[in-house]
Parts: C-alpha cells; structure tokens; sequence
C-alpha cells in the first residue's frame, strides 16, 4: 500500500487535480476518490451513472475491479474520468 499521485481530468470539470490514491485501490475507488474532488462541485452529478477511468486520450477503460497496481498507470499520469451507463 502506497501514496500514488494521479491528474484526474473529469468529464465536464474544467480543472485538472492531482488527486492521491493508494496503488491498492481498485479503478472503482480511483473514480470515487477523483469524483470527491469534482461532482458536487463543478460537476453535476449523475444518478445512476457509473464513472469509468481510461487513460488520457485513450479509448478503452480500465476494468472497473482492476487494482491500479496491477495497471501500466505511472505515478502523475493523467486520467480520464468519464460517465458511463456501466
């Protein structure tokens, strides 16, 4: 378990966060914590939509129950937080 640094870039928020997870978070609680920072805020929020995490100008999302640990994500990375229906 560690500290590990990320920039959230959230779907509708027009700032950039550096947002710190733990390297055993899954991209679920990766999301939650990035959301934390952004819906509520900035960001309206979006009953019933799950927020999906992919790498910067990426297309595919990360699975959703993978630990950050066990992704090719560095430290400082920017990620894309984007809502989705699952």
């Amino acid at each position: 378990m560690a500290l590990f640094p990320v920039i959230s870039n959230f779907q509708y928020d027009f700032v950039l966060q550096l947002v710190a997870v733990d390297s055993e978070n899954t991209m679920d609680e990766v999301a939650a914590a990035a959301a934390y920072h952004s819906v509520g805020r900035r960001v309206a929020p979006q009953p019933g939509k799950v927020v999906r995490v992919r790498r910067q100008g990426g297309e595919a999302f990360y699975p959703r129950h993978v630990k950050l640990c066990d992704t090719d994500i560095r430290a400082m990375e920017s990620l894309e937080f984007i809502f989705c229906d699952t």
